[in-house]
């Protein structure tokens, strides 16, 4: 099992969402979130307008897969978040030690579905 964190540009979600369900991808945690990385909160243009500052709007995309989603999920992020510019985002990927569904008490593979 895996956890797999994007950290994307806002303006790119709904092509990210898109890919995923096209992917069948579909159990996610969707968060607002500030942060900077190379760009060192440049100016950049959200929905027309100008921001600056050193932290800028992202979305933090989770995703809990098993073995065999790993792939498919990243290929998905990066077909909905790429435009080849500066801030596009990152993609994390760490072991998941446990997951557990409250409603069951599943654990495992079989809880994440």
């Amino acid at each position: 099992m895996k956890l797999i964190i994007a950290i994307i540009q806002p303006h790119r979600l709904e092509d990210v969402l898109k890919e995923l369900d096209k992917a069948e991808i579909h159990l996610k945690t969707v968060s607002n979130v500030l942060g900077c990385g190379r760009q060192k909160g440049r100016t950049e243009v959200y929905r027309g307008r100008k921001e600056t500052g050193n932290l800028l709007k992202k979305v933090r995309i989770e995703i809990a897969v098993n073995e065999g989603f790993v792939r498919p999920t990243i290929d998905a992020v990066m077909r909905g978040a790429k435009t080849g510019n500066i801030g596009d985002g990152k993609i994390f990927i760490t072991d998941l030690a446990e997951c557990i569904r409250i409603r069951t008490e599943e654990r495992g593979e079989v809880a994440i579905g």
